[in-house]
């Protein structure tokens, strides 16, 4: 049994066996509170984004690799957001927002997914670069929610029918939130002969049900475990089982060193035209917002 406290900043497997059925349930707490801190977003664009971050956490502890990397991206053609990019890398999240402050201003309260990213689409891609495993699918943006348009992508992209629930909120300075993430397995999965998806198998409506009754405030509860609140959906299963947990942090690769590397590929009079007033080359990272000054005279 593992270990990792399971309240928050983790992600926790479970396994249906008798029902074909697998997944993950996750819940992210001062996580969240680390990533939003420095960019001082709008009340539903901090939502947002921590409902994307767990969705995030969600597939990305799919990744058999320990190297692997999962990145979420949205973007749009009309909509209050321009660009919504997170991902996960070794159980690190980082994750940003670009949007119209004005448009979101004339917006209700809570908007709609299609008033956030009008005619978008949806973007996952999973990289293992052990295995040399690289797979992306694309789907529009499709749905209530951010969590139907990630259902949808699983049945339009790997047709594998799926249930996904997320929700957050804010509790007093503190953001919190959590997601479901459940899965029928391909018939043969456990050691048998791998065959196709049934996308009308008898057990799945049946998982699908006690998995989505589940509740926004069970799952961004910080005082409910994670192992709790399964075996509240599912304890008349006859087997249930959860599968070593993951713990989650903020984590952002940027680093002054490779930011050097990277400006110094540049030819001589492209850096030149870097140069500020001040004489230093500013490059900005979008998901922390650090900032780096450069002396030129470094890249030589």
């Amino acid at each position: 049994m593992s270990t990792v406290q399971l309240n928050t900043d983790v992600v926790l497997g479970v396994a249906i066996p008798l029902r074909n059925a697998r997944g993950r349930i996750g819940r992210l707490g001062p996580v969240l509170d680390a990533v939003l801190a420095n960019h001082g977003y709008p009340p539903a664009i901090e939502k947002l984004l921590a409902e994307a971050l767990t969705l995030t956490a969600l597939l990305g502890s799919l990744l058999k690799e320990p190297q692997g990397q999962l990145t979420l991206q949205a973007q749009t053609g009309g909509g209050i957001i321009d660009l919504m990019v997170c991902d996960y890398l070794g159980g690190e999240l980082r994750g940003y927002v670009r949007h119209d402050p004005e448009r979101l201003a004339g917006a209700p309260d809570q908007p709609s997914l299609n008033e956030l990213f009008g005619n978008g689409y949806l973007a996952i891609t999973f990289d293992q670069p052990v295995a040399n495993e690289r797979y992306q699918g694309i789907v529009p943006l499709e749905g209530k929610n951010l969590g139907e348009a990630a259902q949808s992508y699983f049945a339009q992209s790997e047709q594998i029918p799926s249930l996904v629930r997320l929700a957050a909120e804010k509790r007093g300075e503190n953001w919190f939130a959590g997601g479901l993430l459940l899965q029928h397995l391909p018939e043969g999965e456990e050691g048998r002969e791998r065959l196709h998806t049934r996308l009308d198998h008898p057990d799945w409506p049946h998982v699908a049900i006690l998995g989505g009754s589940v509740k926004a405030r069970e799952l961004t509860d910080p005082e409910l475990p994670l192992d709790d609140l399964i075996w509240r959906l599912f304890h008349e299963e006859d087997e249930l089982r959860t599968i070593e947990a993951i713990s989650l942090s903020r984590g952002c690769r940027c680093d002054p060193d490779y930011v050097r590397s990277v400006i110094a590929r540049f030819p001589a009079d492209e850096r030149e035209a870097m140069v500020g007033d001040d004489g230093l080359i500013r490059v900005d990272c979008a998901f922390c917002s650090s900032s780096f000054a450069i002396q030129p005279n470094e890249l030589t």
